[in-house]
């Protein structure tokens, strides 16, 4: 559909919802095919999520965040829903993002306390017989694979001046899969996958777990409990303080007393690689498929990031498979424009 026919189309699904001639200003188009804009009417205000199917779906969304609801924690309320369409009119939170509130000199501290809390909150309460866990994928090891194969499909690619994405190596993937039963060692749980302070918002004239508005879960997983924290602590985009880092991975393991903290611990280390590995393959992608350079500014923060995790005992095939294939001179951002 051209955009002409998508704006007609939203047009007509505001005025179904009462929204006729609202005014749209664009809140964020992400790393996807979704975009977000605000609409206002008057003192009313909503978000529309625009996520143009095939390439998207919002029933995931949907389903995750009634769910999350359930649980008492802060997604936003659909307010009217066109699924075929991909159009959602959401609950407005706000602009007050994590990242905004650190920006403008948040205590660092405490909005990762927040943070923690509401992990805290979500992994006690999540029971594997709830309703979105029956229509979840797991992170299984297919699914961990083909998210660090990114990597050497795209970053090797680019750093080597060659055109065309390729297939990773036999190599690189058995020593993944020596390390990630290791990913498993952690209980299983709902993964939002991208719980960073990008996605969370302080929410106005709410309190406790509450004041943290969650937002782009729809690729929920189930998979280890492990994931999001790291996903917090271990930031594409942002360098977080050692010291917030071991205190909030203490605060998290505390609410936890039976849990195994070595397999927790080994588990966080392998998921944070992985993490990693795959979003450099991501970043890169972007730039070499989707002309959207600006994420090339962060791969150095995360091969930082995946250097660290490298260094832990239970990664030690994965190490040696870097230090063999990538030496430290190639660790960079590759070059912003390619054949």
């Amino acid at each position: 559909m051209n955009s002409a026919n998508r704006d007609a189309l939203i047009d007509a699904f505001l005025a179904s919802a009462g929204w006729s001639g609202a005014r749209r200003v664009l809140l964020a188009a992400d790393a996807s095919f979704r975009r977000y804009d605000r609409v206002t009417r008057g003192a009313r205000r909503a978000v529309l999520m625009d996520a143009p199917p095939p390439r998207e779906n919002v029933q995931d969304f949907l389903r995750i965040a009634r769910q999350l609801l359930d649980l008492g924690l802060s997604a936003p309320r659909p307010l009217h829903l066109d699924e075929p369409a991909g159009l959602l009119l959401l609950e407005d939170f706000g602009d007050r993002t994590f990242t905004r509130a650190l920006s403008e000199g948040a205590a660092e501290a405490e909005l990762y306390r927040l943070a923690i809390d509401v992990l805290i909150a979500l992994h006690r309460a999540w029971r594997p017989g709830m309703p979105a866990a029956e229509a979840l994928p797991p992170y299984d090891e297919a699914r961990l694979l083909d998210e660090v194969a990114l990597l050497p499909a795209w970053f090797l690619p680019a750093v080597r001046g060659e055109a065309t994405p390729a297939a990773p190596g036999e190599s690189y993937l058995e020593a993944w899969r020596a390390v990630l039963p290791l990913a498993h060692g952690a209980p299983d749980t709902l993964v939002l996958r991208d719980y960073h302070v990008d996605n969370l918002m302080l929410v106005e004239g709410r309190d406790g777990i509450a004041a943290c508005g969650l937002l782009d879960f729809q690729d929920a997983v189930i998979g280890p409990m492990s994931y999001d924290v790291v996903s917090l602590l271990e930031d594409a985009r942002r360098d977080i303080s050692p010291t917030i880092v071991e205190a909030m991975l203490t605060r998290y393991l505390d609410a936890f007393p039976d849990l195994d903290r070595a397999a927790f611990l080994d588990s966080y280390a392998v998921l944070g690689a992985q993490r990693a590995a795959k979003i450099i393959g991501i970043f890169t992608r972007l730039c070499r498929r989707d002309a959207k350079p600006q994420y090339l500014r962060h791969i150095p923060r995360v091969w930082r990031l995946l250097e660290a995790d490298l260094e832990k005992p239970a990664l030690a095939t994965v190490k040696a498979w870097f230090d063999r294939e990538i030496p430290a001179a190639q660790r960079v951002a590759p070059p912003g424009a390619l054949p």
